[in-house]
């Protein structure tokens, strides 16, 4: 693939070669004809072919015109595929709508509106598909590649697998070098071996991994950075991840924490997801929750888009039609119960709460409230035995109407209507006691209902809800989605029916 000055030349070539192209394309008799009688709204227009100076004027505008549009295109940094194609597009439109401006106030030469239409319909395709192939990686290689973690000894070891350039390593100032024990890979069995870390202070440390005597001055150690890796450059702490992601044009982010469960783990997985970079993990490490399938080798693929593309299309266009449709049904309901909510008891109609999304991100969730308003806890209680709840609240719980107002959350992409049930921030810290694996949830999109929810179990059962939970991240496609919507659909039938029956 292509990189720094190289990419940058070779992009800008490429999209004034193929404007030219388009331009000449659609200025043909023949383009013409076809467009001007098969395309409806543009089967009344007549023929028209530029020729002399008018099409040079034609040609040179819009290379100026798309050039110009496309210029953030040209800097090579880390992209999705959906966002590199997205962009360009916008891009072509907008330097379409530019050279139509142009023409309709006679600015400069005007282009037929034929030739104008077919420009932007071309280059919208050719261009997108123009980027994307001059970023495509060797299929053997994975590119250019950055170790982040906080186990120096696992880095060091898994270097040499790596297929491509290593550009260098983020870890924390204050991590050391942990022995790293053949028979004891993940980092978890008991070690004696040392390491230099540095104190608040900026001086280097010893420690010892399993005890000893208090941490003493090290002299062999350095003031500014911890112990280097052979052939492998700092380049600084977690904090810079993006940064460097970006700076360095990364393709492939191998993953060495001690422990691949925590924030900071996360936290790079999302990072890597955000800038379309490959994220990688020792098989050790790894988890069938994590890893793609039939993966093989020392080092594996994380799957940070574990949906197939068009059921990804399928989910997200049945979770735009499932909330727009329940929005407008359920309107003149959530009028009704806002009523009630304010007449049974004070406080706001709506409640609002920080929930933890995919990759441990958070976004605020909004629920008719069925509760008062004091005395918020995050530990986990059954609803027979919570006396904060209201009169109102106990009719909206039973029915599930209090959580209508999710639908915005999933019109707006934040939920979907199907995945782990998204649990408030500070409820995460006690679950996570009961369930370490909890976190394994967050590599998938919340939903408004989930396998967990259709087979009872919630959150005062943690372990029986994550091992669902789980279950659904590793079966997940568009038609267990279904499944799981009619399902949980009819079970609220169900129990609106009991409470009716009394």
């Amino acid at each position: 693939m292509l990189t720094g000055w190289r990419y940058r030349i070779v992009s800008v070539l490429g999209v004034v070669g193929l404007t030219i192209a388009a331009v000449f394309a659609t200025n043909h008799p023949f383009a013409q004809h076809v467009f001007t009688t098969y395309v409806p709204l543009f089967d009344r227009l007549e023929v028209t072919v530029l020729t002399g100076s008018s099409f040079y004027w034609a040609v040179a505008l819009t290379v100026l015109a798309v050039t110009a549009c496309l210029l953030p295109l040209y800097r090579p940094r880390p992209r999705r595929l959906l966002d590199t194609v997205t962009m360009a597009q916008k891009r072509v439109l907008v330097a379409g709508l530019g050279l139509a401006a142009l023409g309709y106030f006679k600015w400069s030469h005007r282009l037929p509106r034929a030739t104008l239409v077919m420009i932007v319909g071309l280059l919208a395709i050719l261009l997108p598909a123009w980027f994307v192939w001059i970023r495509r990686r060797p299929a053997a290689s994975d590119g250019r590649t950055l170790f982040v973690g906080d186990d120096l000894a696992q880095i060091e070891r898994i270097a040499p697998a790596v297929n491509a350039p290593v550009l260098g390593y983020l870890c924390p100032s204050s991590v050391g070098y942990h022995g790293f024990d053949e028979d004891d890979i993940d980092g978890h069995g008991p070690q004696a071996t040392t390491g230099n870390v540095r104190a608040d202070g900026g001086v280097a440390v010893e420690r010892r991994q399993t005890g000893g005597p208090e941490p003493r001055p090290s002299p062999d150690s350095t003031l500014d950075e911890p112990r280097a890796l052979a052939g492998l450059t700092r380049l600084g702490g977690l904090s810079r991840l993006e940064d460097v992601l970006v700076e360095r044009d990364i393709d492939t982010v191998v993953l060495a924490f001690r422990e691949a469960d925590r924030a900071e783990f996360f936290g790079a997985l999302d990072a890597c997801h955000e800038h379309g970079v490959n994220a990688k993990v020792h098989r050790e490490y790894a988890d069938s929750v994590l890893v793609s399938p039939g993966d093989v080798g020392e080092l594996v693929d994380v799957d940070l888009e574990p949906w197939d593309p068009l059921d990804h299309l399928f989910k997200r266009v049945f979770d735009v039609l499932f909330a727009t449709v329940g929005l407008l049904v359920f309107a003149p309901v959530m009028l009704l119960i806002a009523a009630a909510i304010k007449y049974d008891s004070p406080g706001p109609v709506f409640y609002s709460q920080d929930r933890t999304a995919g990759l441990g991100e958070t976004f605020s969730v909004y629920k008719f409230r069925s509760m008062v308003p004091e005395g918020e806890d995050a530990t986990p209680t059954d609803d027979e035995t919570n006396d904060r709840i209201t009169r109102v609240g106990r009719v909206l719980r039973k029915t599930h109407l209090d959580e209508l107002p999710q639908l915005w959350s999933i019109f707006v992409g934040d939920m979907s209507v199907v995945g782990p049930r998204a649990v408030w921030t500070e409820e995460e810290e006690l679950l996570e006691r009961d369930a370490p694996a909890w976190r394994k949830r967050w590599f998938v999109k919340p939903g408004l209902t989930g396998l967990a929810q259709i087979n009872d179990a919630n959150s005062t059962d943690p372990n029986a809800k994550l091992r669902y939970d789980l279950e659904y991240i590793r079966r997940q496609s568009f038609w267990v989605d279904v499944k799981i919507v009619v399902r949980q659909v009819w079970n609220v039938l169900a129990d609106v029916w009991k409470m009716v029956r009394g």
